[in-house]
């Protein structure tokens, strides 16, 4: 069996909120603003393909956002997404390696957060077959073309495959190519679901 992880919120906790209250802090520009201004739109879609520069993307946020950042300043905060681990699931993931299954992590990302996650937990490495990571193949989840690659490359069948994500589009997007999908809505999703089904 091939057992997809996605990273943000299913492996690793992360918190959106934390990189505007940085952001906020070093541009004295308010809270509320800032979170009536961010969207989730090209720049953001393209940066995690790999199709915009780190700087480029700051420099497009900034603009949309009226922020005063310097790039220094817009990185630090962005690297504020991070909380912490989850041990319960990389416990998890090692356990399947055991059993002789295959297991993976796809994920959106940017170039910017990779500077930062695989240094600050190099467990997950340590758990995974393999890392297939957005802005690497220039294509991002709920693409079809991502999904089939990744089962291309490992060579399995949708049936054989489950995927675990926090985002309901992403699993969506999966289940469209007979990938069965399992929505992350927090911490106890995961290790419930394998309660039964790992000795």
């Amino acid at each position: 069996m091939l057992y997809i992880f996605d990273l943000g919120n299913v492996i690793v906790d992360i918190d959106f909120n934390r990189v505007l209250g940085a952001w906020s802090d070093l541009s004295r520009v308010p809270l509320a603003s800032l979170k009536q201004s961010f969207t989730m739109g090209e720049a953001f879609c393209q940066h995690e393909r790999g199709e915009l520069t780190d700087e480029a993307f700051a420099e497009a946020l900034c603009q949309q956002m009226a922020l005063p950042l310097s790039y220094e300043q817009f990185s630090h905060g962005w690297q504020a997404i991070f909380v912490g681990l989850r041990p319960e699931v990389i416990a998890i993931m090692h356990r399947l390696r055991e059993q002789g299954h295959r297991v993976v992590v796809l994920s959106n990302t940017n170039r910017l957060h990779t500077t930062f996650w695989p240094e600050e937990y190099p467990e997950i490495r340590g758990a995974a077959d393999k890392i297939y990571l957005s802005q690497d193949l220039g294509m991002r989840k709920p693409e079809a073309r991502i999904y089939q690659h990744v089962l291309q490359a490992e060579g399995f069948s949708p049936d054989e495959t489950r995927f675990f994500d926090d985002n309901a589009d992403n699993i969506a997007g999966a289940e469209r190519l007979g990938i069965p999908g399992i929505l992350v809505k927090d911490k106890t999703t995961v290790p419930d679901y394998f309660a039964k089904r790992l000795c």
